[in-house]
């Protein structure tokens, strides 16, 4: 989606069966056949769904069976666990949030406690760790940022401090981001880092007026120089840095954080050939722009709304 391209009726129908295959009786996803829900694995299905145009491929989300699992994740201090009896952190609170707003189910009561949770996970540095008392990290600060906006709770936190860490990630002669203090840079901060930025400028905007909405607050050429010049496989592919091997993980976050280098509310910064420029995503739920509130549209009224814009 991000490049442009649509995937064919075919093989989104073939995406569909494979999903119908691996969505739990009792709701949620599986990896695959045979294994236990996950909240990573059930984002990461709802996420493709949703990147996705058919109505037949929404359809095969079971919506009361993945309420039902979402509110067995959730614990009474609001935070989640990743599956049964699984590890809690806040990557759970974010994928549940995304989950439950694209598919339209989210409820008060799902998330009770969860905002004040995932607010204590702030630390001294001012980002955010996996859970309270351990280290700021890119990741665990996307997931907390966003899920605080999707819950409309981001008044528990420290902003200032959070955008003063956030600003110091950006490595000065190398151009990309470093995940946490003192660590290398690595393509995927591109978005769990880059991507802070249109959250952060969304939420400082009410308290600075002066705030552009052509620019982000960090340098976009420089990420985008990390990404188009040391983070390009050469037959195709992306990778963390120069030398390592190239992987979906480091394909897609490193083409997430070009996006947003790339668009702002209302610019486009496209550093070198026009035809450098990738769609636009959407920087809470990291799928193309055009097609972020569609499926949820349609499970909820039963109609089609149609996309505005590219989008792919």
């Amino acid at each position: 989606n991000l490049l442009g391209e649509r995937i064919p009726d075919n093989q989104q129908l073939k995406i569909r069966d494979f999903f119908s295959t691996v969505q739990c009786s009792t709701g949620g996803f599986c990896g695959n056949v045979g294994h236990l829900p996950h909240l990573a694995t059930t984002y990461a299905a709802v996420s493709a769904i949703a990147s996705l145009d058919l109505t037949e491929v929404y359809d095969v989300i079971d919506r009361p069976a993945l309420a039902s699992f979402l509110s067995t994740m959730h614990k009474p201090d609001g935070s989640f666990t990743m599956h049964h009896d699984g590890e809690l952190d806040v990557r759970g609170a974010y994928c549940a949030a995304v989950v439950s707003t694209l598919t339209g189910i989210k409820t008060d009561e799902m998330f009770e406690n969860t905002g004040r949770w995932v607010a204590s996970c702030q630390t001294y540095e001012g980002g955010f760790g996996s859970r309270p008392g351990t280290e700021a990290h890119g990741g665990y600060t996307f997931c907390a940022l966003a899920t605080l906006i999707l819950l409309n709770k981001t008044h528990l936190i420290d902003k200032d401090r959070l955008l003063d860490w956030a600003v110091h990630r950006q490595m000065v002669f190398e151009g990309g981001f470093q995940g946490r203090t003192n660590k290398l840079v690595d393509g995927c901060y591109s978005f769990w880092q880059g991507g802070l930025f249109p959250l952060l400028h969304h939420i400082l905007s009410t308290d600075h007026s002066g705030l552009s909405s052509k620019t982000w607050l960090f340098s976009q050429v420089s990420l985008q120089d990390y990404i188009l010049f040391c983070c390009q496989y050469p037959s195709g592919g992306l990778v963390d840095k120069p030398g390592k091997s190239r992987d979906y993980y480091h394909t897609c976050y490193c083409l997430s954080g070009l996006s947003i280098s790339q668009h702002s509310f209302s610019d486009q910064v496209v550093r070198g050939d026009p035809n450098n420029l990738v769609e636009p995503t959407h920087p809470v739920f990291n799928i193309v722009l055009s097609k972020a509130d569609r499926m949820a549209k349609y499970l909820v009224t039963g109609k089609v709304v149609e996309e505005v814009g590219s989008g792919g």
